[in-house]
């Protein structure tokens, strides 16, 4: 009877291995292009032994619907085991999507939750993943009980520029687009050094290559989810950076995102509790230690996470803004930086601006303003040239936009002068090598006559009116 039961047991695994491979490789097939992002396989045994049959006393505190968390051993070393206990709105694929995605980018970014493997022999699949001693954020942005302290506002600031790098990731690092539709606190864990990781794939969508928007069904968690998206069932990047918006809100405020409106059983959105007070002129109060404010940052904090819940998307700005997560003085007051530019103006306008007045150096990031003091010539120029190159990678016009092979080779021009840092002198000039090799190749592709801004203008000018060398092939004569 036993040796019955042993093998119906195989037998029923198998059908659920055979039904649920199927699927996964269709799902790993179509992310992947190709590209193989080996996992490896567990078996039903070794996860039932590590969870003790999905024993809720191995689970770990996380709230969802749709998967439970469990932390057991398998070979002597310790895993986090994710699993799926219900299909997501009818749509049994979502799971196999999330061990697809989640191959893809640990496995290549620090980011997010790293996939070791997974195990197929059960009738939804469960995720295998390393065990850091990771820690989930509760509703409010914090860790344990809901009505515990909060994190010092450095930790929190730490958490939103880590989860925006893992966001900007999905965005740029692929040919296609990788929207995550879900982001929220809970889905961001902290590993044993602090370091956020954001998980959960199984809502995420992959545009078509070349696209930017994909009209889907709306799918997300209340409070987070875009009001664009639910209006138009358009979703896109800007997607994303509203979720991120109103995570900034929940780490700022110390408040989940939804409120309980007085003894009714509606709750009100932060996202529009904060707006009233905004509207009526009230402060917003931040949540934390009175010790720990730190007025000029968290208020700019602010502004940027209600730009990112702008209603329009052109109104809101994309997540690679936020590489550079803006820090403030001590005494929390701000500084005039590259990085707090986020606060009225995208970064490259802010750049552009300081670019035409010729103040680049008047930026006062301190290891900035070191590095600009310490400068050659020919540096100097590498700077601008880069600047001038990044601002017409900005352009508003498409068709200004220069191609990524363009773009690889002007600045592989730029930086010969690395590599050359001798100056080439001509009576009371002085020119650096590196530009004279920028306007050489500029020459060569007869493109001097496109040299439209006006710092490089005034170069390649100086160098054509007062010059007379020969590099190569290529001379540069006096036309007076």
């Amino acid at each position: 009877m036993k040796c019955w039961r042993r093998k119906k047991d195989k037998d029923k695994a198998r059908k659920c291995f055979l039904e649920n491979g199927s699927m996964f490789l269709e799902q790993l097939i179509a992310d992947c292009n190709g590209i193989s992002n080996p996992i490896r396989m567990f078996s039903s045994d070794q996860i039932s032994k590590a969870t003790n049959h999905f024993d809720p006393m191995c689970s770990l505190p996380h709230v969802s619907s749709y998967f439970t968390w469990y932390k057991g051993i398998i070979e002597g070393r310790s895993y986090v085991i994710k699993r799926f206990i219900h299909p997501l709105v009818g749509e049994e694929e979502r799971a196999y999507s999330d061990i697809a995605l989640s191959a893809r980018v640990s496995n290549n970014h620090s980011g997010f939750l790293k996939l070791i493997g997974s195990c197929l022999e059960f009738p939804l699949p469960v995720l295998v993943i390393q065990d850091l001693e990771y820690r989930a954020l509760n509703i409010r942005g914090s860790v344990g009980s809901e009505d515990g302290p909060l994190l010092p506002w450095n930790v929190r600031l730490k958490i939103a520029k880590e989860v925006a790098t893992a966001i900007t990731y999905l965005h740029i690092a692929f040919p296609r687009i990788i929207i995550h539709r879900d982001i929220k606190a809970s889905n961001v864990f902290l590993d044993k050094n602090g370091t956020a990781k954001l998980t959960d794939f199984s809502l995420a969508v992959t545009l078509p290559e070349g696209k930017s928007w994909v009209e889907e069904m709306v799918l997300g968690t209340y409070g987070y989810v875009d009001g664009y998206y639910v209006a138009t069932g358009i979703v896109s990047e800007y997607s994303d950076v509203f979720s991120f918006g109103i995570l900034m809100l929940v780490l700022l405020l110390g408040r989940p995102h939804l409120l309980p409106d007085g003894d009714s059983d509606f709750r009100t959105r932060l996202l529009d509790y904060v707006k009233d007070l905004r509207e009526r002129g009230e402060p917003v109060e931040f949540g934390g230690d009175s010790k720990d404010m730190r007025p000029g940052q968290m208020n700019t904090f602010l502004d940027l996470a209600l730009r990112c819940c702008e209603v329009r998307n052109e109104d809101r700005p994309k997540m690679i803004l936020f590489w550079n997560l803006y820090a403030g003085s001590s005494d929390g007051t701000t500084t005039t930086s590259i990085r707090w530019a986020l606060k009225k103006e995208l970064l490259a306008g802010f750049m552009k601006d300081l670019y035409e007045k010729d103040k680049l150096d008047e930026v006062t990031d301190t290891f900035y303003t070191k590095m600009v003091k310490d400068m050659t010539s020919g540096q100097r120029f590498q700077m601008e040239a880069c600047v001038a190159l990044a601002l017409r990678c900005c352009g508003k016009v498409y068709e200004s936009r220069p191609k990524m092979i363009e773009v690889a080779k002007e600045l592989k021009r730029i930086q010969i002068s690395l590599y050359r840092s001798s100056l080439y002198f001509t009576g009371s000039e002085a020119y650096p090598v590196g530009i004279l090799e920028y306007v050489k190749g500029l020459y060569e592709n007869k493109k001097l006559n496109e040299v439209i801004d006006s710092m490089m203008m005034r170069y390649t000018v100086q160098v054509l009116k007062s010059c007379r060398w020969k590099l190569g092939f290529f001379t540069c004569t006096d036309r007076r």
